[in-house]
């Protein structure tokens, strides 16, 4: 099967983000950037994790501020979606924040998981993998209204990431219950 040039496009954007996220999550795991293996307290846990749920929770903000200053100032779309038929700008805005609001529920979930459930030394993975949300979200914004090539990177970044850790996070249980 040959793949279109979008497909194409799509398909490097998402190779180079599960890359990415890869070589992140497996140097974080084996450095231990921010010396949290030192952490034997769960507050010290938690703390990590609301750290690193700034970022994603940022972005969910944003997302919901720009549709909403955007119908403010639009008379066609004052009203919300479920009451008018949206602009197409307005369609963009909550494709891109419901976007965000899936990708974060994820997140929050596995972010939680891993403060958890794994090694202390492995908690850098967290702040880490926000920070990559945060990169994702960036380029999933900036190339949203340019097609899926253009902003592939950005939603597998975000994507990928997160569902790395959680593969790795059911694997390290996995092995504890297994051994």
């Amino acid at each position: 099967m040959q793949l279109s040039k979008k497909q194409t496009g799509v398909f490097k954007g998402m190779a180079l983000a599960m890359l990415t996220s890869i070589i992140v999550i497996s140097l974080t795991i084996f450095l231990d950037p921010f010396h949290y293996s030192t952490i034997n307290q769960l507050s010290q846990k938690l703390t990590v994790l609301g750290l690193s749920l700034i970022l994603p929770t940022l972005f969910l903000l944003v997302s919901i501020g720009r549709l909403a200053k955007f119908r403010f100032f639009s008379p066609e779309d004052i009203d919300g979606s479920g009451l008018t038929s949206a602009t197409s700008e307005a369609t963009v805005l909550q494709s891109l924040l419901q976007n965000t609001l899936e990708q974060i529920v994820i997140t929050y979930g596995v972010y939680t998981a891993w403060c958890l459930l794994m090694p202390a030394s492995w908690l850098s993975v967290v702040p880490l993998c926000s920070v990559l949300f945060a990169i994702g979200r960036i380029f999933f914004f900036r190339g949203y209204s340019q097609g899926a090539p253009a902003r592939a990177f950005g939603f597998a970044l975000t994507f990928y990431s997160t569902v790395l850790m959680f593969l790795v996070l059911v694997i390290y249980q996995l092995m504890i219950v297994i051994s």
